[in-house]
């Protein structure tokens, strides 16, 4: 399921204000270096306008600290504990480990129980069992730490918090909750903001499928396999 949310108000205009002065600078970078050369600064630009829309408090500048709207949050706010009451089991994902950190928060101030994985848990089988086995309803993995090696068959939803270039890890960390003794339906939803860097990726995604097997598996093939209008189309 594509949950396409719309970015308001502050959030918005962070956006926009990141987006204007990145095309710009991309654009010039190209023109001095060209594109193969330009790869880290054309990432990095990147980098700023996905956290963007995952939540202002990523972003390093001092605009983005007066920033109030989130609309990926509200979202789980509004839809994680009607998912819960209903008896349903979450996976979270997040490529990042500060984004999941926020999301702890929020549930801290809900009151939900949760597990939490990324490179730092220590007592990750703890993390799991509780899950699994113990009343924790929700379970906040990053991308890199639970791609493999899980077995969550408890799990009966996904929610991917930001996509990932390669559709194919996307698949990899659904894959955690398809494993033998797995009786559930599983629902995996793909949070993407409209009109943003993310709902274009997808689009790319969608044009570049037949590359995404042998190029699309990380950042630096995602870079390769794009052209100068593929790079303007991010940006547009």
């Amino acid at each position: 399921i594509i949950q396409l949310l719309e970015l308001e108000h502050d959030q918005r205009n962070l956006y926009e204000s990141i987006r204007l002065v990145m095309e710009t600078k991309v654009r010039e970078l190209f023109l001095k270096k060209g594109v193969a050369a330009s790869q880290i600064e054309f990432l990095d630009a990147l980098l700023k306008l996905r956290q963007a829309c995952c939540d202002a408090r990523l972003v390093p500048i001092e605009q983005a600290q007066s920033v109030k709207h989130n609309a990926k949050l509200e979202w789980l706010r509004d839809n994680v504990p009607e998912m819960i009451e209903e008896g349903r089991k979450i996976l979270l994902f997040s490529q990042f480990a500060s984004m999941l950190g926020l999301i702890e928060q929020e549930l801290q101030y809900l009151g939900i129980p949760y597990s939490k994985l990324t490179g730092q848990t220590k007592n990750r089988q703890q993390q799991i069992d509780d899950f699994q086995h113990g009343d924790n309803p929700i379970f906040l993995i990053s991308l890199k730490a639970g791609g493999t090696g899980l077995n969550l068959t408890a799990a009966d939803t996904v929610i991917h918090y930001d996509p990932w270039w390669n559709p194919a890890t996307e698949q990899q960390a659904i894959d955690r909750t398809h494993r033998i003794g797995q009786t559930k339906n599983i629902f995996a939803y793909r949070m993407i903001c409209n009109d943003t860097v993310e709902d274009k990726i997808l689009k790319l995604q969608d044009r570049k499928r037949s590359l995404a097997k042998d190029l699309i598996s990380d950042e630096d093939g995602f870079v390769k396999s794009l052209t100068k209008d593929d790079i303007a189309y991010l940006f547009s």
